[in-house]
């Protein structure tokens, strides 16, 4: 292994603008906003090249009703339905209590309405977030998210709303539930956006056979975890496909645990991988990931991650 700051020269990188120390990014609803992981000693936000704040949504959301979470083999479902303390309390509460030096912090960006994502993105664009990730693809909300994720068209029109109402980087979170996702990609490229996000959470339930009932108050939910990995590879390779035409940077997120998942996202066409589910039971995996990927980089000869991107050799 060698020390951080040899480490630190093989994997930053440019991403949509914004210089990231890290290919890691901290994906949303998994870290809060932003202060819930630095309770955790020896966890450090500069381990991560950015954090995505929790879903944030123009007014104040309660979510949905219990349960929220369930366990599943290799994975893990959850419905929390985007609670939240709405845009203005996150900009004038949460983020003056964040550290700016150390890390990215993402804006997740939530709405019902094509008029309401606007605005919440407005709100933050008058912030230090350094960029916008436009979530048009929650699957555990019964308006809005999944609707607008899984339709090209109208993802299309919020992310055009979204990019009129910001100056700075649109990361469009692209859903796996849909019948195209390359398509829905290129359109959300015409409409305006810099990166993407992919995937989001698969849809998914639990049955109680006790009492015959699903086990989510909100009857589904976003299945994430090492259950949906092959899925979300491939999904980032399609969606690659489309975006390497225009120098769009992908975040490849889903049921990353190991340093060899994050590697196999990358070489599929992800330039950052996200981070979540594994949160939960390894604070500590985003060192072990960084040195990893750092090891494999310099055992390969590569002087930068951005030499690994996309490099799949195709049969």
């Amino acid at each position: 292994m060698q020390d951080q700051s040899e480490n630190a020269a093989l994997l930053e990188q440019e991403f949509c603008g914004l210089h990231i120390t890290s290919p890691i990014v901290l994906l949303s609803g998994c870290v809060g906003f932003g202060e819930e992981y630095t309770r955790i000693q020896g966890f450090s936000n500069r381990d991560a090249g950015a954090i995505c704040l929790k879903g944030t949504t123009l007014e104040p959301r309660l979510g949905n009703p219990p349960h929220r979470v369930y366990e599943t083999p290799g994975g893990m479902l959850n419905s929390i339905g985007l609670q939240n303390p709405g845009v203005r309390a996150v900009v004038e509460k949460y983020l003056p209590a964040l550290d700016f030096s150390e890390t990215r912090f993402i804006a997740n960006v939530c709405g019902s309405t094509v008029e309401e994502y606007a605005e919440v993105t407005r709100i933050f664009d008058d912030s230090p977030v350094a960029a916008m990730e436009i979530n048009i693809s929650c699957p555990n909300v019964k308006e809005g998210g999944a609707a607008f994720g899984n339709y090209p068209r109208m993802s299309a029109e919020v992310i055009a709303a979204c990019r009129r109402a910001t100056r700075k980087p649109v990361i469009a979170k692209l859903s796996p539930n849909q019948t195209d996702i390359a398509e829905n990609a290129r359109r959300c490229i015409e409409a305006g956006c810099d990166a993407f996000s992919a995937i989001n959470t698969l849809m998914g339930m639990a049955v109680d056979i006790r009492n015959r009932q699903p086990v989510l108050g909100n009857v589904q939910g976003g299945l994430s975890g090492p259950a949906i990995k092959p899925i979300a590879l491939l999904k980032v390779h399609q969606v690659y496909q489309v975006a390497k035409r225009h120098n769009i940077p992908i975040i490849g997120q889903g049921g990353i645990t190991t340093v060899e998942d994050a590697l196999e996202f990358i070489i599929a066409g992800a330039s950052a991988v996200g981070i979540g589910t594994a949160l939960f039971y390894d604070p500590m995996i985003c060192k072990k990931i960084n040195a990893g990927v750092a090891d494999y980089l310099r055992g390969q000869g590569l002087g930068n991650i951005g030499e690994l991107v996309g490099t799949l050799r195709l049969p």
